[in-house]
């Protein structure tokens, strides 16, 4: 099956939904027979998500760069890690070892890595689906600013609409492999 790489937070948020749909999410790419590709985290929603694939029997694979190995509290019970020298490094690897790509709630790393990768499919550098997981109506706001972005000429429609968004889960993933090459 596929490869999915999911961005997050290696914090667990403050509403008891982030984990919740973390591990539904991990669960269902588990029982879906895809792998997950995420930054290797222990720690957080990352870790949740991790955990819950691997119990659900899943693949796992981390991507962390060896400088935040001991700071992000490596999860050494993944399917693989992956050690590389740096943070660019690390954003090659896991969109190198992903068929699609979802973020879930985080902070400024899983903004920078979803607009990094929602920046290089407008620049064709993949062709990869793309999509948050809107749990608790936390990318809501972002969404709006995005909207406004085409309304006021910055951002073309065929653009906004390669980012989808979902509430739940399942319905992420169906959206995300209904986006996916044959």
């Amino acid at each position: 099956m596929a490869h999915f790489c999911v961005y997050l937070g290696s914090r667990p948020g403050n509403h008891p939904d982030f984990r919740q749909a973390a591990v539904a999410l991990g669960q269902a790419l588990a029982r879906r027979g895809h792998t997950l590709v995420y930054g290797g985290a222990r720690i957080g929603l990352m870790g949740e998500l991790a955990n819950a694939a691997l119990d659900a029997g899943g693949e796992v694979i981390g991507v962390m760069p060896d400088h935040l190995v001991e700071r992000e509290q490596a999860h050494f019970g993944l399917s693989e890690l992956i050690r590389v020298r740096d943070m660019h490094e690390r954003k090659a690897r896991m969109a190198a070892n992903a068929d699609a790509f979802m973020a879930l709630p985080g902070g400024i790393g899983t903004l920078e890595e979803l607009f990094e990768i929602w920046t290089w499919g407008y620049l064709d550098l993949h062709q990869k689906p793309l999509g948050v997981l809107n749990v608790q109506r936390f990318y809501t706001p972002l969404m709006t600013f995005i909207d406004s972005a085409v309304g006021h000429g910055f951002l073309n429609a065929p653009t906004r609409d390669m980012l989808l968004d979902a509430e739940t889960p399942d319905a992420l993933l169906d959206a995300l492999e209904a986006r996916l090459p044959d």
